[in-house]
C-alpha cells in the first residue's frame, strides 16, 4: 500500500489540469501549495478550496517556471511553510509550435524550453528536497503524443514531452534502490484551456473526468501511466506500432 502523500505542489496550478488536480486532492483533505504565473487565478482557486475545505493548507506563490533560479527558491520556500513537501507535480507547461521550417523557430523553441528545460528545473528541485530526507514522490506530466513523431503543431510539443518522460525515467533509474518513487503520466486528450480551440476531437473528455483519472493512478505511484485507461492503454499500444503514414491522418 503507498503512503499518503499529504503536501502536494503543483506547478501550472491557475489554469486546466493542474488546477482541478489541486480541487481533487483538497477534496481527498491534501494540503496544497500552488504556484503559476496568474497569481490573480491562484487567489481564486486557493479561496475556492479554503471555501470548500476550510481545514486544508493552501498556499500560493507566483512562478514563471522559465525563470530556474525562482523555480529553487519556490520550492525550498513552499517545503518550509508547510514543513516538507511529500509531492511534487511537474505539470506546466506550454503548447506553441507550428510545423519545423515553416519561420516559427521562436515557438518551437519556446515549446521545447519550457516543456524540458524548465521542467528539468523542477523536478532538480524537487528531488534536491527529496533526496535530503530520502522520501518524496515526483511526478511528471508528459502526454500520449510523446509516444510517436507528431507533425504540424504538434511537432515539437511530442518530442519535448517524450523528452521530458525519458528525463523522468532515468531519474527513476537512479533513484530505483530508494524509498522516492518516481511516475511518468501519460494523459490522451483531456480538455484544458491549451486545447479548448480544438474542435471535433471525439476521444477529448471533460477536464474533471480526465483529472479523475490522473489522481487515481498518481495515488497508486506506478511507474507509468497512460490515463484515461480507455481508450488510451489500447491507444497507446497502437500508436507505437503503427505505421507514420496512419498516425499522420488520425493524430
Amino acid at each position: 500500500m503507498t503512503a499518503v502523500r499529504q503536501r502536494i505542489l503543483i506547478t501550472g496550478a491557475s489554469s486546466g489540469l493542474g488546477a482541478e488536480m489541486a480541487r481533487q486532492f483538497a477534496a481527498k483533505g491534501r494540503d496544497l501549495a500552488l504556484c503559476a504565473r496568474r497569481t490573480d487565478r491562484l487567489e481564486q482557486l486557493r479561496d475556492e478550496l479554503l471555501t470548500a475545505y476550510p481545514q486544508r493548507t493552501v498556499a500560493i506563490r507566483a512562478l514563471d517556471v522559465d525563470d530556474h533560479d525562482a523555480v529553487f527558491e519556490v520550492f525550498r520556500a513552499f517545503d518550509a511553510e508547510l514543513g516538507g513537501l511529500d509531492r511534487v507535480v511537474v505539470n506546466a507547461g506550454i503548447g506553441k509550435g507550428t510545423s519545423v521550417g515553416t519561420g516559427r523557430f521562436d515557438a518551437n523553441r519556446a515549446t521545447v524550453y519550457t516543456n524540458v528545460v524548465s521542467a528539468l528545473a523542477q523536478c532538480e528541485a524537487a528531488m534536491e528536497l527529496f533526496r535530503a530526507r530520502d522520501a518524496g514522490h515526483l511526478v511528471v506530466v508528459s502526454s500520449v503524443s510523446a509516444l510517436r513523431g507528431m507533425r504540424g503543431s504538434m511537432t515539437a510539443y511530442a518530442a519535448s514531452k517524450a523528452a521530458l518522460a525519458t528525463l523522468a525515467e532515468g531519474i527513476r533509474s537512479d533513484v530505483l534502490p530508494t524509498p522516492i518513487r518516481v511516475t511518468t503520466v501519460f494523459p490522451g486528450y483531456i480538455r484544458s484551456e491549451m486545447n479548448e480551440r480544438v474542435r471535433n476531437t471525439p476521444l477529448m473528455v471533460d477536464t474533471a473526468r480526465g483529472v479523475a483519472a490522473m489522481v487515481r493512478a498518481v495515488e497508486r505511484e506506478p511507474a507509468r501511466a497512460t490515463v484515461p485507461a480507455w481508450p488510451w492503454v489500447p491507444g497507446g499500444w497502437a500508436l507505437r506500432r503503427a505505421p507514420l503514414g496512419l498516425i499522420r491522418k488520425v493524430m
